[in-house]
């Protein structure tokens, strides 16, 4: 039987590689996002703090001008009240001697009083000068301490309107900060999803080529799955004639286990149950309790601990992964405990895990910048 060949094995593991390259290109770019986002949020906070305190610098300043203004109104207030008060001490020492001098004005009217009259009129006049100018002396200091007021609140008023521009031009720095950062991350939102159509690309092109191979390799192993059929009727043929056993290689037909297929599938039936640390099941997991449910469906035990499910079986190349088995993230070290994430590959560079709290059981791909193997439990 004839078969067209189809890609190589060299063929799928270069598209294989680049789908895997594409990928980590993705993922760094996620990575940027996810911090262009971090700082976003950083000077989004800073911002509104700074609004407030301008918001803050505004109504202070505001009192500030309104106090000056009472303060200004009551000094010209007072003023009025002097100059008021000045001209009725004129006028009362003025009164019936036209320019001339008070005392001067009585001496000159002593032939028409008596001596008690003319003491008596002085008095009068003496008290009530003295009166009108003590009067008139409280009001120039009443004065003088509201102008002296004023000054002062217009100096405090011209401060804090200084105070509220500082903060007004921080305001607008940090605002415009925002306005950048949010271009950033939009840029780096439009690079991320070129990316990963790209690297959807590749993983297509590569699961095709994958797939045209195993069709091809489908095809020959039937072939050969024929051939040895004919050939274990004709060593039974043979054995029957010669009355001796056919080897036991002819009836070894051999077999592939559908355990990973049986863990693969039970976990998807978890999808959208909710991450709760160390949870098992079955309405919470966490990544490993998941993956230990999961195999545990196909009769394999595994610990509820990242660190031994990594050494639960061998380890399995990146580009032979089968659908059950676990991938793993984080750092291989001495310590199990630096390999802290796991999920399980479910085929086309997907993974089905619990990935944190707040989360829920999803799917995701596998490609990312802290994948470090895989294990194929037994």
């Amino acid at each position: 039987m004839q078969f067209r060949p189809g890609p190589s094995a060299d063929e799928v593991a270069d598209a294989r590689t680049e789908a895997r390259e594409r990928s980590m290109r993705l993922g760094t770019a996620t990575a940027r996002l996810a911090t262009a986002q971090a700082e976003l949020e950083r000077l989004t906070v800073q911002a509104e703090k700074l609004v407030e305190a301008y918001n803050g610098e505004r109504v202070r300043t505001a009192r500030a001008e309104e106090l000056h203004r009472e303060a200004s109104e009551r000094a010209r207030a007072a003023g009025v009240q002097v100059e008021a008060a000045r001209e009725t001490v004129l006028a009362i020492t003025a009164q019936g001697y036209g320019e001339m001098d008070p005392m001067m004005a009585m001496m000159a009217d002593l032939s028409n009083v008596t001596d008690q009259g003319y003491l008596q009129r002085a008095s009068i006049l003496a008290h009530m000068k003295s009166e009108q100018t003590e009067t008139l002396r409280q009001l120039t200091g009443a004065q003088e301490t509201y102008v002296i007021l004023r000054d002062q609140v217009a100096d405090s008023y011209v401060e804090q309107r200084e105070a509220a521009e500082r903060v007004a031009a921080a305001k607008a720095a940090a605002e415009q900060a925002v306005a950048r950062q949010i271009a950033e991350t939009r840029r780096l939102r439009a690079v991320q999803a070129v990316l990963e159509r790209e690297a959807d690309a590749a993983r297509g092109n590569a699961e095709r080529l994958a797939r045209a191979r195993q069709a091809v390799l489908r095809r020959a192993r039937l072939a050969r799955q024929a051939r040895t059929a004919v050939d274990r009727r004709e060593g039974a043929r043979i054995s029957a004639a010669s009355g001796t056993l056919a080897p036991r290689w002819a009836f070894d037909h051999g077999s592939s286990s559908s355990r990973g297929d049986l863990a693969a599938d039970w976990a998807l039936g978890q999808l959208g149950k909710p991450y709760v640390w160390a949870a098992a099941g079955p309405d919470s997991y966490d990544c490993s309790g998941l993956t230990l449910r999961a195999w545990e469906q196909a009769g394999v035990r595994l610990d509820h601990w990242t660190g031994t499910q990594w050494t639960s079986g061998p380890h399995v190349p990146l580009d032979r992964l089968s659908r059950g088995d676990l991938v793993f993230f984080g750092r291989i070290t001495e310590n199990p405990g630096d390999i802290h994430h796991v999920g399980m590959y479910i085929g086309r560079g997907m993974m089905i895990h619990a990935p944190q709290t707040g989360d829920v059981v999803r799917i995701a791909p596998i490609w990312r910048g802290d994948l470090v193997g895989a294990t194929r439990p037994v």
